[in-house]
């Protein structure tokens, strides 16, 4: 495991500096790399692995959140973790079939998902099921 007191500069160098591009998102993404993952929020997780980001940093601190709030809720609408995390590349989820047995565990409880986050959760029973074969 990593120390969440370090920010993803630390876990995973080289350090980005400052932004080069002057928008919104990628300013707020080189922020958020300064940031201890202690201190990521949902929406923080949203941003960075919807940005395909520290996935191997973010995602099994997102899966926490998950499990314990499927419809965890970033600035969008209820569940835009679970989407963001369910989107990330099916090559991720060849390499951490653990991390994937936890989102089908969390897929399986029988939550009432809204017909978007069913669909990628449809869509994500696919990609992981024919990566086993």
């Amino acid at each position: 495991m990593y120390d969440r007191e370090k920010s993803l500069d630390e876990l995973d160098p080289p350090a980005w500096g400052d932004p080069t591009f002057p928008s919104h998102l990628v300013t707020t993404c080189h922020q958020m790399r300064r940031k201890p993952l202690r201190e990521f929020v949902v929406e923080d997780l949203r941003i960075m692995i919807g940005q395909h980001i520290g996935i191997p940093f973010l995602l099994p601190i997102a899966i926490e959140v998950i499990e314990r709030e499927p419809l965890a809720e970033g600035d969008f609408y209820p569940g835009d973790l679970l989407v963001s995390v369910l989107s990330t590349d099916e090559r991720l989820w060849t390499q951490h079939s653990d991390l994937a047995a936890r989102v089908l565990a969390v897929l399986s409880r029988g939550h009432e998902l809204p017909d978007e986050i069913r669909r990628a959760a449809v869509a994500f029973r696919q990609r992981v099921e024919s990566n086993r074969d």
